[in-house]
C-alpha cells in the first residue's frame, strides 16, 4: 500500500508544484520582456509536437487519471480549455488538490489489481504497480519535461533546480 502511494503521490505533488513555479516564472518573464503570452503559450519544441498548454494539461490529466485508474477514486472530468497562464496555474492547483485528497488507504490491495487502459481501439492491461512504473509516471514526466523544455527554448530563465525544486 505505502509503496504505490510513495512512488506516485509525493512525486506528482513535487513535480506539479515545480511546474507551477516555472509557469509563474514564464509569465513574469513575458511581462518583464514584453513577450506575447499567447506566443509563449502556443510555443512548441517542434512542428509535429503539441504546444505548451497541451503539455501542462497532459501532465495534469496523466497524474490525476493514474490515481483514478489505480485506486478507483472518482474522476473529476475537466475540459482542456486553458488559454492563459492564470488558467494553467489554476489547473495545476486543481490537480494538486485532487491528488492531495487521495489517501494511502486507497492504494490498499492495488499493486496487483488489473488496470485497463484504452487508447482509441487499443487496450492495454497492467497491474497497478506496472501501470505506474511503465506507463503513468513516465508519461507524466514526458509532458512535465516538455513544459520545461518549451519554456527553456523560448528563453525563460529556468534551470535544473527550477525543474527539480528545492531539496
Amino acid at each position: 500500500m505505502a509503496a504505490l502511494y510513495n512512488m506516485s503521490v509525493p512525486i506528482y505533488l513535487r513535480a506539479l508544484n515545480n511546474q507551477k513555479a516555472i509557469l509563474q516564472k514564464a509569465e513574469k518573464h513575458c511581462e518583464e520582456n514584453n513577450i506575447s503570452k499567447e506566443t509563449m503559450l502556443s510555443a512548441q519544441i517542434h512542428d509535429d509536437m503539441k504546444p505548451l498548454t497541451f503539455q501542462v494539461q497532459s501532465a495534469s490529466n496523466g497524474s490525476k487519471l493514474s490515481l483514478v485508474r489505480v485506486c478507483g477514486v472518482e474522476n473529476e472530468p475537466w475540459d482542456d480549455n486553458e488559454t492563459t497562464f492564470e488558467q494553467l496555474i489554476a489547473r495545476v492547483d486543481k490537480t494538486i488538490a485532487f491528488i492531495e485528497k487521495v489517501g494511502q488507504d486507497k492504494f490498499e490491495g492495488k499493486s496487483e489489481a488489473e488496470v485497463v487502459l484504452k487508447l482509441g481501439s487499443a487496450e492495454y492491461k497492467f497491474t497497478g504497480l506496472s501501470f505506474l512504473q511503465t506507463f503513468s509516471i513516465p508519461n507524466f514526466f514526458f509532458h512535465h519535461t516538455m513544459t520545461y523544455a518549451i519554456l527553456r527554448k523560448e528563453g525563460v530563465p529556468v534551470g535544473k533546480w527550477d525543474y527539480l525544486g528545492k531539496a
